[in-house]
């Protein structure tokens, strides 16, 4: 395969030196500077120099539509020739926000009352973070406040949501976590077991430490458990069999709210609408996002159950008003593009498409667990992961320092694909919902070439 050249344009130029880039290597970017994309069409994204690339990320897994729908486009044309802007605060209502409502409300999992706006996945949990404590003091239980969160979850970046995440680099500097944070470990079976542990007992442990946390904080503080149905910028770690039905029953014997994040598997990743669908699970609150409105406008909703309203609504009544919102809050432009999506999602039978394609990726993957490098390859749907190793059979990850994730990433940019290294070298796909079976196994051929290239290197460095 031809590799792909890059270098660095006037507008990359320009960025390095103004540009404060998210989640990056600062010092780094400083000396590379920045790819820049320029064009997307279907699953690919073209940088400025022309070379094409399949994105495997769908950006940050939330493109599903890929990045050329014409039919959104439209949508958004349409809507900002009618009403560009207007906002839901004291009784006003733009216009596509009653039907988003209503359509949401019957894309639901499990029986839900109202859906709460806001504009990304991190705002969604922070409003679900502060609607845990509203409820609670609602009903005169201001003690009852506490939220258990996992080890390796990503519930977004504001001050309460990244606490909420259990990723080092969130918190480091920024004075974080937030007190009233718990912790407990993550489902990761490959690094999380001990020796000769089967999953069966793994689970059991796992319960076993929430339970010891409940008695020891006590459930009369504890008010929420957060979880993603998998987690995904954690590691795409999928939960061993019966995790979370030994969770919910602890939940609900100590009066525990369950918050489903579903913002990267919600609306068709696993071949179903919901992680909640796919894992039998009964959310009291479910946040929602990425995939909502297929990346093409930032958008996120909060579903809550109809006790948490009736709460909520004789509270609001008592004190006035509910004292929440976002200026953006169900914007117009974004209700008419999630309608859209969510229309192709079922005129097109996505998620039925994710369902026949999916087994292509998931076998490509897991042929790919005998190579050197891959310690242990896990994958659900539409999302997948192969976690490098420098010793597979013992479960020794490289050196953080090593950077052999990052390495990865960079040859297989230059074979034409996009990816991401998340914590602990694990390479993650996330590829848009429209890929085809064939555009799967060209990812597959660049994953391996990429890993080829590693592993030569890696050897290399080693000697070195």
């Amino acid at each position: 395969m031809t590799l792909l050249a890059t270098t660095v344009t006037a507008a990359g130029e320009r960025d390095r030196k103004f540009h404060l880039h998210p989640y990056t290597q600062l010092r780094q970017l400083e000396k590379d500077g920045p790819l820049v994309i320029v064009r997307g069409e279907g699953v690919f994204v073209f940088d400025e120099q022309g070379n094409r690339y399949l994105e495997g990320m769908a950006g940050l897994w939330c493109a599903s539509l890929g990045f050329s729908e014409s039919r959104l486009v439209a949508a958004a044309q349409c809507q900002m020739q009618t009403l560009p802007y207007y906002h839901s605060f004291s009784g006003k209502v733009a216009g596509p926000v009653t039907e988003l409502v209503e359509t949401l409300i019957r894309w639901a999992p499990v029986p839900m009352a109202r859906v709460l706006f806001a504009n990304s996945g991190s705002e969604a949990n922070d409003t679900a973070f502060k609607l845990v404590r509203y409820y609670n003091n609602a009903r005169g239980r201001p003690n009852k406040k506490k939220i258990i969160a996992r080890q390796r979850g990503y519930h977004g970046v504001t001050a309460a949501a990244a606490s909420l995440s259990g990723l080092p680099s969130m918190h480091q500097h920024f004075d974080l976590p937030l007190p009233g944070v718990l912790r407990v470990s993550a489902p990761h079976y490959y690094l999380g077991a001990a020796k000769d542990e089967s999953e069966a007992k793994f689970v059991e442990r796992l319960a076993q430490e929430l339970e010891d946390l409940i008695a020891r904080e006590g459930a009369d503080t504890i008010a929420a458990f957060i979880a993603e149905p998998v987690q995904g910028a954690g590691g795409v770690i999928v939960p061993p069999a019966g995790y979370f039905e030994r969770v919910q029953a602890i939940l609900r014997k100590h009066d525990i709210l369950f918050i489903v994040d579903e913002v990267i598997t919600g609306f068709g990743r696993l071949g179903q609408p919901f992680g909640t669908n796919v894992f039998g699970l009964q959310p009291d609150m479910i946040t929602v996002a990425k995939m909502l409105t297929a990346a093409y406008v930032p958008m996120s909703a909060l579903y809550v159950t109809d006790a948490i309203y009736q709460v909520v609504a004789d509270a609001s009544a008592a004190l006035g008003t509910f004292g929440h919102g976002y200026t953006y809050s169900g914007h117009p432009l974004a209700c008419a593009v999630a309608l859209e999506t969510l229309r192709i999602y079922e005129s097109d039978d996505v998620i039925g498409h994710v369902r026949r394609v999916a087994p292509r990726l998931q076998r490509g993957l897991r042929a790919l667990a005998g190579h050197p490098l891959v310690g242990e390859v896990r994958g659900l749907g539409l999302i997948g992961a192969l976690e490098l190793a420098e010793d597979p059979a013992a479960h020794k990850p490289f050196a953080p320092e090593r950077g052999v994730g990052a390495y990865f990433v960079r040859r297989a940019q230059a074979h034409g694909l996009i990816t991401r290294a998340l914590g602990g070298d694990i390479i993650a796909f996330s590829p848009p919902l429209i890929i085809s079976e064939a555009q799967i196994d060209a990812m597959l051929e660049r994953t391996q070439s990429a890993l080829t290239d590693t592993l030569a290197w890696v050897r290399a460095t080693a000697k070195a």
